[in-house]
């Protein structure tokens, strides 16, 4: 399944990514995961992501810019991909905080891409690409901000109805929700495990049958080797 997460900041998406990684990879698949479309990016080095917020506004926009641009080869050349932010969250934050002087984020050059980069991936014809909307209620949103506030924090708890209106608004236009290729997963009252259930769930109706047969795969819970006896496959514990 080829997923693109996206929603506010502290809704959840970094938590599900890992958790449907491990799933993935416990069946001894191999998954693509990029989750550092957020300023400054998360993969970098501490000393990078320091450096980063200072870089001009125009190298900012010009390095996301290629990087959004880069993931549409990335969605439709890797399976199991898993994205968080991608071109979306871009919009959503350049759009609230691009004007303001504590924000790392830039102001809205105004491409208004978005929908190409989405035309591009449909183009391609996938039989499996999900649209992620990751949302959780205002005020466990702020309860999540409080007990594990982001090194590099991009919402303000102020901002947080308008940020999630931001994300609705551009999610109920994005061409992945008009083809019926987009589910919402809110994890307000949901442990993590409870929240991959659920998007298991609704993401089935999407999904290929090899997808399913993945998904069917009966697994031991502890570690395990794969081996093959008069050409049936066989998992046993190690």
């Amino acid at each position: 399944m080829r997923c693109i997460f996206v929603g506010i900041e502290y809704a959840g998406k970094s938590t599900i990514i890992n958790l449907l990684t491990e799933y993935y990879r416990h069946r001894k698949l191999s998954v693509h995961v990029d989750d550092h479309f957020s300023i400054p990016d998360s993969t970098l080095s501490p000393e990078s992501r320091a450096a980063y917020i200072n870089f001009p506004d125009d190298v900012k926009e010009r390095m996301q810019r290629m990087q959004i641009q880069y993931h549409v080869e990335v969605i439709k050349n890797y399976p199991n991909t898993l994205i968080a932010g991608w071109h979306i969250e871009e919009l959503v934050y350049t759009s609230v905080y691009g004007d303001d002087p504590d924000s790392p984020y830039y102001q809205n050059y105004h491409h208004r891409a978005q929908r190409g980069y989405e035309t591009q991936v449909m183009e391609a014809r996938l039989p499996d690409v999900v649209m992620i909307h990751v949302t959780a209620s205002d005020e466990v949103i702020k309860q999540r901000m409080a007990a594990e506030p982001h090194e590099y924090q991009i919402i303000k708890s102020e901002d947080i109805p308008k940020v999630k209106q931001h994300f609705q608004d551009e999610i109920d236009k994005s061409l992945f929700t008009h083809k019926g290729r987009t589910i919402v997963l809110d994890t307000t009252d949901k442990t993590p495990s409870e929240s991959l259930d659920e998007l298991l769930l609704l993401s089935e109706p999407l999904i290929t049958f090899g997808e399913l047969a993945i998904r069917m795969m009966d697994v031991p819970e502890t570690p395990y080797q794969v081996k093959y006896e008069n050409g049936v496959r066989k998992v046993e514990p190690v």
